[in-house]
């Protein structure tokens, strides 16, 4: 069984898991000290003067020292925008799969451990959620939500909805993979041994089984970040995401598309950079991680 410290020291020996970790942790690091490390806060009205608008980076002639990056049309900075819109994505990312490790883990332990006309029912019912895209569900339903209420009433809640509607509808990943996990486990030994002594049905579940198929429960985390995130910014760049005023890194590149053939093209590009290199990191540690803690491929290596 591969221990911490041993992970640890593959992460360290790995260049590409190294340095996807180390992006990973300056965006980390640069989204969670936004407010105190921006040049600007974004969302302030009394720091923004519309007068500063579509400013090149500044080591253009017009541009200027306090807009590293240059400005958007509402006078905002980019590096500030890009530092509060990087924190919102990664909280959609992760509430998003929170949500649906929550749904997805509860319905395969509960799957794979009755069985019967249980599994078969709540297998089925992920055959249908996965055959309905999850970014045709986000359509549908957040328009209607924009549609029901007003544009006050959709900002506030915005982010809330992204993270239910983005997590409900991918919990057939989590789902699949513990209920595979969990008809391999539940006939071993130790599961025998827990039901013997008296131990509710519950208690084995949640106490004796959960604990040995959260390996691949980290693995797909870790990927699944990364596509909602890209599944926001999708629904961002659409106009059916974040709103412009609380701007996610998707709705920082749909805010500069219409200005990219004016010159402006610098409230696009940092933005989108920042995207690529977000999704790039996430899914390079993820691949390291499923590899890494896959036992046929470990057993290869020895």
């Amino acid at each position: 069984m591969i221990t911490w410290r041993s992970l640890f020291k593959k992460f360290l020996s790995d260049p590409v898991a190294l340095c996807s970790g180390i992006v990973l942790l300056i965006l980390v690091f640069m989204a969670a000290l936004a407010p105190f490390i921006a040049p600007q806060n974004p969302y302030d009205l009394m720091q923004i003067d519309i007068m500063d608008s579509e400013l090149p980076p500044s080591w253009h002639d017009e541009g200027e020292a306090r807009f590293p990056l240059g400005t958007d049309e509402q006078g905002r900075g980019i590096l500030s925008t890009i530092m509060y819109g990087t924190g919102i994505s990664l909280l959609i990312g992760i509430g998003a799969v929170i949500v649906q490790a929550i749904l997805g883990v509860t319905l395969g332990l509960i799957a794979g451990y009755k069985g019967g006309w249980i599994d078969a029912f709540l297998m089925r019912l992920a055959d249908i959620q996965m055959s309905l895209s999850t970014l045709m569900i986000a359509i549908i339903v957040l328009a209607i939500f924009s549609a029901t209420f007003d544009a006050n009433v959709y900002a506030d809640y915005a982010i809330f909805m992204l993270i239910l509607i983005i997590g409900i509808a991918e919990w057939p990943k989590y789902a699949r993979t513990v209920r595979s996990s969990v008809l391999g486990e539940k006939n071993k030994e130790y599961v025998d041994a827990a039901r013997v002594i008296g131990l509710p049905a519950r208690k084995v579940m949640w106490k004796h089984i959960l604990p040995n198929t959260l390996t691949p429960v980290l693995v797909i985390s870790t990927i699944q970040v990364a596509e909602a995130i890209m599944t926001e910014a999708a629904l961002s760049f659409l106009g059916l995401g974040m709103p412009v005023d609380k701007p996610s890194l998707g709705s920082l590149i749909r805010s500069g598309y219409e200005l990219i053939f004016s010159g402006s093209w610098w409230i696009t590009f940092y933005p989108a950079m920042v995207l690529i290199a977000l999704i790039l990191a996430l899914n390079l540690l993820g691949d390291w991680m499923r590899d890494v803690l896959n036992p046929k491929l470990r057993r290869g290596e020895d």
